[in-house]
């Protein structure tokens, strides 16, 4: 039975990949900016779900096991997307400097259109007090994959580490996928032998 991922983020890629995990990756073909609106006044937990949903039910292959995912950044009770800058991203590390944050994960695990299981991730990711100088470095040393293309501006597995004092949740759900519930599900489902 196939695995396909339907994301195109390298940390999900890459904790599938180290787990043993053989999968495909199938980019689903939305545009995300114009589907949010159709999920106006949705907590950030339920817009990551839903976002989740679409990309999984957006792939159509037979008997495969498709797993959609999508993680919303919530700073003071708003949820964030990707910075469309690093003027942007240096502005918002400036505010949630000492500060802690979530990150609301979503996962929908589907097989021939039908949905096999619903996986939602909280974890509360605290910063430690930063000087504009230590933001500034920071962002002398990431490239704009990480600035630009994850929802924090940071790799927790990188660089970004150095940002925290004190983080709680599943290691694996921060960096983008619940790596355990989802092996439970494939092993379930007879897409993992073990």
């Amino acid at each position: 039975m196939e695995i396909i991922l339907a994301s195109g983020s390298a940390s999900r890629r890459a904790i599938l990949t180290g787990a043993g995990v053989p999968f495909t990756v199938v980019r689903p073909q939305l545009d995300e900016d114009a589907l949010k609106p159709t999920f106006a006044g949705l907590t950030p937990a339920n817009l990551a779900l839903e976002l989740a949903r679409a990309k999984a039910l957006s792939i159509q292959e037979p008997d495969a096991v498709v797993i959609g995912s999508d993680q919303v950044m919530e700073f003071d009770g708003r949820p964030f997307d990707k910075p469309k800058s690093r003027e942007e991203l240096k502005q918002r590390l400036l505010d949630m400097a000492d500060k802690p944050h979530h990150l609301r994960g979503g996962v929908i695990m589907v097989r021939d259109g039908k949905v096999l299981a619903e996986i939602k991730e909280t974890s509360t990711l605290s910063m430690r007090p930063l000087r504009e100088k230590d933001i500034d470095a920071y962002l002398a040393v990431i490239s704009d994959d990480i600035a630009l293309g994850t929802v924090g501006g940071y790799a927790l597995e990188a660089e970004g580490a150095r940002l925290f004092s004190k983080i709680e949740g599943d290691y694996f759900s921060i960096l983008g996928l619940p790596l355990l519930p989802v092996l439970d599900v494939l092993r379930r489902e007879g897409a993992l032998q073990w």
